[in-house]
């Protein structure tokens, strides 16, 4: 059996803004999810204590607020990179409005998810399933922070969580407004636990440097792939 040589070449894809956009968030959801836990779920041992022996709750909700801000902004951020960073990064690779798009989107589900084909897709970005997924979660980041928002408007006194004071009662009152944000919480604890598992999955099957790339920006393209993109001028 003769081996067949590939040729790989270096590509620049995630540019730092993306890269620190994806750590941050990542970190926020983090705390944001434990935290949150926390205040819908506190421990006896943290509610029966003397205030003026402990502040751990108080704490806990600090943390909290804190990272939704930095969870916030860091969207915003995002957002605007969606139109100013490299084609990697524009918005109109997460929204699948080409043939093209539709026609790659069915082959990973057919690879990713039914496993019925064994092959490789050819993206050097992100495929169309998970730019659609992606955008998707985009959705669900503004989601959760309109509610989030939403329920610290009724004890904040500062001027931007007041400016979703209508969220509550348009959503119906109090508990709605936690049910859907307790809602959108799990779906990000679910949908890391898939992320985590594909990027390995990925990493390993296609050998393209999948995790290494949104720490360095990196990633090892075939050459021909690379000449179908017509993307030689940022190797």
């Amino acid at each position: 059996m003769k081996s067949r040589k590939i040729n790989i070449k270096e590509v620049y894809v995630w540019e730092f803004p993306v890269r620190f956009f994806h750590w941050v968030n990542a970190l926020a959801i983090f705390l944001l999810a434990i935290t949150g836990y926390l205040i819908g779920n506190p421990p006896a041992i943290i509610i029966s204590e003397e205030a003026s022996f402990s502040f751990i709750f108080g704490n806990i909700r600090f943390i909290h607020f804190t990272a939704a801000f930095v969870f916030f902004f860091n969207f915003v951020m995002r957002i605007y990179w969606g139109f100013a960073g490299n084609k990697y990064a524009k918005w109109y690779n997460y929204i699948p409005y080409k043939k093209k798009q539709w026609k790659e989107l069915w082959c990973v589900i057919k690879v990713d998810v039914l496993q019925v084909q064994s092959r490789h897709i050819n993206s050097i970005g992100h495929n169309a399933l998970a730019d659609t997924v992606y955008f998707i979660l985009f959705l669900f980041f503004l989601a959760i922070s309109i509610t989030g928002f939403g329920l610290y408007a009724q004890m904040s006194e500062l001027w931007f969580p007041k400016l979703f004071e209508w969220v509550v009662p348009l959503l119906g009152g109090d508990l709605v407004a936690r049910q859907l944000h307790h809602i959108f919480m799990w779906f990000f604890i679910v949908f890391t636990m898939i992320h985590i598992y594909l990027v390995f999955y990925h990493d390993f099957i296609e050998r393209r440097g999948v995790t290494s790339s949104m720490i360095g920006g990196w990633k090892f393209i075939e050459e021909d792939n690379i000449k179908s993109e017509g993307v030689e001028d940022e190797i």
